[in-house]
């Protein structure tokens, strides 16, 4: 049987997955896709490396995460030539100030992994119970936690630190940094896109999905990022309100009365786009509205786009690359054109024509720096990390 590796990204009604294949260093991709409507109506769907069709399936109404996971698991093993999963990398959302790198996952490092999900609320416990799930079902089976926060350890303290007393630093109190699995992905192709000597420079990279950040490169090392102790800080997103006076959580809570819980589920799901709109979360149905919270929502956005760069510009000492990546910053080009109109200060001039094709470069040859649309994969990387722990257990 051939060796197969499966990542995973559980959330709490659905799984995005994908297949590689563990016979080669370069781990090609055969297959991915996602379960969704877990506990409802699920339905196993797949792609192959092509994105065309290669399993719609219904599974059984109802079904919990478990029996969602099996069905996955007898996919990967029946697949072309029934191979072998050897190895599961999942992406957890936060390694907190214990995990650096990839780790090989056992009951103790699910015990750690536990006490951070107050910091990660939308995400942490989902990945969790991922694992735990398919523990149950293959005891084993390999399985590789690798953390969205890991790529910013390196972080110079001054990026880290708030002004709080010291204690509360050493207690982890601190500013951590999300998205690293896509930024490290980044910092490795794009030596191969934009040219080694600008990619070993001065890049800003704008992570645009429904959580969205963005973080400063030097020679592929992250020395600044907009998110910081939790997913909710930095730029606005989906349903997450980004940088916020803290003030306005201690003002709800005593002039308004409501809970922890209360503003909890106010700034994580009824705030961001959605909540400033009132309309949706998806940036596809805001740029089609003619309703002034939708062109409200956008302007805010992007200027907040526009405010961040500038201040990771400013930590760089420069800028000679900017790059957009992820679900808005690849197929969103009027995003992308009013972000680069307003960020002319630094001499940036689009393309208009590359901008609509989405990129590679979507700026003028004469633009003093150029602009880039680069396809992220976390997914890959999350398949070499879980290769390389597998390659140490033997």
């Amino acid at each position: 049987m051939k060796d197969a590796i499966l990542i995973l990204n559980s959330g709490s009604s659905s799984i995005k997955f994908g297949l590689y294949d563990g016979d080669h260093a370069s781990l090609p991709l055969i297959g991915h896709g996602q379960i969704e409507g877990i506990g409802s109506t699920p339905r196993l769907y797949a792609e192959d490396r092509h994105n065309a069709p290669i399993i719609d399936k219904s599974l059984e109404e109802g079904c919990s995460h478990g029996q969602a996971m099996a069905a996955l698991v007898e996919w990967g093993r029946t697949r072309e030539a029934a191979r072998d999963i050897t190895a599961v990398g999942h992406r957890v959302v936060h390694g907190g100030n214990l995990f650096s790198g990839p780790v090989r996952v056992d009951e103790r490092v699910l015990g750690e992994l536990d006490k951070l999900n107050p910091l990660a609320p939308l995400h942490q416990p989902h990945n969790l119970a991922g694992i735990r799930s398919l523990a149950a079902l293959e005891p084993d089976l390999i399985q590789v936690a690798c953390f969205d926060t890991a790529f910013h350890c390196q972080l110079p303290k001054v990026a880290k630190q708030f002004a709080l007393p010291p204690r509360l630093y050493e207690d982890g109190v601190r500013r951590y940094g999300f998205h690293g699995l896509s930024y490290e992905y980044m910092a490795e192709i794009l030596p191969s896109i934009i040219g080694e000597r600008t990619a070993a420079g001065r890049v800003v990279v704008a992570h645009l999905g429904n959580g969205a950040s963005m973080c400063a490169l030097k020679e592929g090392r992250s020395i600044a990022t907009t998110m910081g102790f939790t997913a909710l800080d930095g730029l606005p997103m989906g349903t997450r309100c980004g940088n916020l006076d803290p003030g306005v959580v201690l003002y709800l809570q005593s002039e308004w009365g409501m809970s922890s819980a209360e503003v909890a589920e106010l700034l994580y799901h009824q705030s961001g786009l959605l909540g400033m709109s009132g309309i949706s979360n998806d940036m596809r149905e805001l740029l089609a509205s003619d309703a002034q919270s939708a062109k409200e929502a956008i302007a805010l956005y992007v200027y907040r786009i526009n405010r961040e760069l500038g201040a990771l510009t400013a930590i760089l000492g420069g800028l000679d690359a900017f790059v957009f990546t992820a679900g808005i910053g690849e197929h969103a080009a009027p995003i992308r054109a009013r972000v680069c109109e307003l960020a002319s200060w630094a001499g940036i001039r689009l393309d208009e024509k590359a901008n609509e094709a989405h990129g590679p470069r979507i700026t003028t040859e004469d633009s003093a720096v150029p602009v880039w649309v680069v396809p992220t994969d976390e997914e890959w990387m999350i398949a070499r990390h879980t290769q390389a722990i597998v390659h140490q257990a033997h």
